[in-house]
């Protein structure tokens, strides 16, 4: 025991014999360290500065000519940025970085304040207890990305009406001299001789009757010849009558006085005229008998009468419309314009999908961690890309060689008329189409309106169908329309990127894009956020909270088999 005892002191009193000699070995070593530093930084302090002493400086620098012109490297800079690959690759990364939209940035915003005015509305702190998160609903996002082509008209208005003028027949007998004669038909006659039947030519000469020739008693047959008793009125000059009579002449004149107000205005079209009195046929005139079919007509004429309308106020008002043009329906005058608007798709029912809940926290033995999730901000990119690889094989023509080939469609509305059949996306899908269809709505056109309502039409444009003067009365709408809105979008954005508008709507064909055309479109550059929500909702993942929830139990159960 004794011995025990010894040696256990013995090595107590070397362990700190050897703790003592360390601590002063690291005493004396901080020491010369010090003193090292010490006599360096005199050093440095009393010596004068030496440019040979500032480690890795090589002389006055390159850059330092810029001192004196400071505009050089301006020049420099731009004369590398043909070869430079580094502003290249700044440059690319500009032009493909993602932009946004005024409007939609100003819903985020707006968004985030209703958030930021009462986060704890929308957020409820957690505690260490490992209770799952509580999630809210968002607010409703006060934008939307779908815009629609809204048309209103300008000009005049046209109101037609049928107005009636008479016209009367005037007979007049009069009491004229009649001269008789006799001529010769015959070939070869001379036709200088006062005989010669050419001098008595119709309408002032008639043929009362006609005696051939024949053959002579005494010989010679004439069957060319013919002996015609004429009267003529007046008398012919260097023949001399065989008779002299008179006559009654009737003279008639349609008198056409009280429509010539109406035929000279510019605005009326004569249509037609109907006779309003025939009988008697035969009447008498200062004693002499007259027939005439008609005595007496009725003359119609349509005429239009014009005053100033539109019917813009709506859409001028309407917040997010911008005016994108002004069409002309009719020729030159042109009465009739047709103004055609960028608008908004009027704002539906919010989507209650979207949350924001609590960071979901797990607590094990005391230690608690946040399990905080990051958006994966590509996905949307990902699901458009493929999906439009998708619709270019299942719409390929093998025929033409081409993609995304539209369906015409068209529809009739009277300008400032009442009834609209294509109003297009911006207004909702109208119900009883039966009724519609009986106040003159075509199948077709409530087919189309129902197209373009779901965005799968776009509109190319408007041509007149039927005016007057420059006024147009109806006019007929042209859409081209998809088997997609995706389908939809590529044609409108791709259009733009090719410089390929839409052709005059009277011979727009909605012909897809050849292979080499489509080969040029950026994907990249299109907007397809109009097409998102749809992708997203299609595409939805299993409830988070339920996983969370069960992830939590899977812990919970295991650290408490383990304490068993």
């Amino acid at each position: 025991m004794k011995r025990l005892v010894l040696v256990l002191v013995c090595l107590t009193f070397a362990g700190a014999l050897h703790a003592q000699t360390t601590t002063d070995a690291a005493k004396a070593d901080g020491k010369a360290f010090g003193r090292d530093k010490a006599a360096a930084a005199q050093g440095a302090a009393t010596t004068n500065p030496d440019a040979s002493r500032i480690p890795g400086f090589g002389g006055v620098p390159v850059e330092a000519s810029f001192f004196a012109d400071p505009d050089r490297m301006s020049r420099e800079a731009a004369s590398q940025t043909s070869t430079s690959t580094g502003y290249r690759t700044m440059r690319d990364s500009m032009d493909r970085r993602a932009r946004f939209a005024p409007k939609d940035l100003d819903a985020t915003i707006a968004r985030s304040k209703v958030i930021g005015d009462n986060p704890l509305s929308y957020t409820s702190g957690m505690g260490i207890g490992g209770t799952q998160g509580r999630c809210v609903p968002l607010p409703p996002g006060s934008g939307t990305a779908g815009r629609y082509m809204a048309t209103c008209n300008t000009g005049y208005t046209a109101t037609q009406e049928t107005r009636t003028c008479p016209v009367t027949l005037t007979a007049k007998p009069e009491q004229r001299q009649v001269y008789g004669y006799f001529c010769v038909r015959a070939p070869g006659a001379d036709p200088t001789s006062v005989y010669n039947c050419n001098r008595y030519p119709a309408p002032q000469c008639k043929v009362t009757s006609s005696v051939a020739i024949g053959c002579l008693p005494f010989g010679g047959c004439f069957p060319d010849i013919y002996i015609d008793q004429v009267s003529c009125s007046p008398a012919i000059d260097g023949a001399t009558p065989t008779s002299v009579t008179g006559e009654n002449v009737v003279t008639t004149t349609r008198d056409k006085s009280k429509c010539t107000g109406l035929a000279a205005d510019s605005t009326c079209q004569q249509d037609n005229e109907t006779c309003t009195d025939s009988d008697p046929v035969t009447r008498i005139v200062d004693g002499v008998a007259v027939t005439q079919p008609c005595w007496a007509w009725s003359r119609s004429y349509t005429c239009t009468k014009f005053a100033e309308a539109q019917d813009c106020q709506t859409l001028e008002t309407t917040p997010g419309c911008k005016l994108v043009r002004k069409d002309c329906l009719t020729d030159e005058p042109c009465r009739t314009w047709e103004w055609v608007y960028d608008c908004p798709v009027p704002d539906r029912q919010a989507s209650t999908n979207q949350f924001i809940c609590d960071g979901d926290v797990y607590c094990i033995d005391g230690s608690c961690e946040t399990i905080n999730r990051a958006a994966n901000d590509e996905f949307k990119d990902a699901v458009v890309a493929l999906n439009s690889m998708d619709q270019a094989r299942r719409e390929f023509d093998p025929g033409t060689l081409s993609l995304f080939k539209g369906e015409r469609a068209s529809c009739a509305s009277k300008v400032f008329g009442i009834l609209n059949c294509c109003k297009g996306k911006g207004f909702p899908l109208i119900p009883g189409i039966q009724l519609l269809v009986a106040l003159g709505c075509g199948r077709e056109e409530m087919l189309l309106h129902q197209r373009d309502a779901q965005g799968l039409c776009s509109y190319v444009g408007t041509y007149c169908a039927s005016s007057f003067l420059g006024v147009c009365f109806t006019k007929r709408k042209v859409y081209c329309c998809f088997e997609s809105k995706l389908s939809r979008i590529l044609q409108e954005q791709g259009r733009q990127q090719l410089s390929k508008p839409w052709g005059k709507p009277k011979t727009e064909q909605c012909l897809g894009f050849t292979v080499d055309e489509f080969a040029q479109l950026d994907l990249s550059k299109m907007d397809f956020s109009e097409v998102y929500a749809e992708f997203t909702d299609a595409a939805r993942l299993p409830d988070e909270l339920q996983a969370t929830q069960e992830i939590q139990q899977k812990i919970e159960d295991y650290y408490a088999s383990a304490r068993q």
